[in-house]
């Protein structure tokens, strides 16, 4: 699983922005893209991501490995 596509596309789903997210996690919109890019991520800031969008990536991400 490319983790950057998954929050992007959860992001999308919910219709929120970059701008949004970044100021939920708080950071610079300019890293949203950069995570979006991204196939692997700190689990800080998948917990992070997570609790702002309301989605359980790490449950994803155990899906997809097993």
């Amino acid at each position: 699983m490319h983790i950057g596509r998954q929050i992007e596309k959860i992001l999308n789903e919910k219709r929120y922005s970059a701008v949004w997210l970044a100021k939920q996690i708080n950071c610079d919109r300019r890293n949203i893209y950069d995570i979006f890019k991204r196939e692997c991520i700190d689990t800080e800031l998948l917990k992070r991501i997570s609790i702002a969008l309301q989605h359980d990536f790490f449950k994803d991400l155990s899906e997809d490995t097993f």
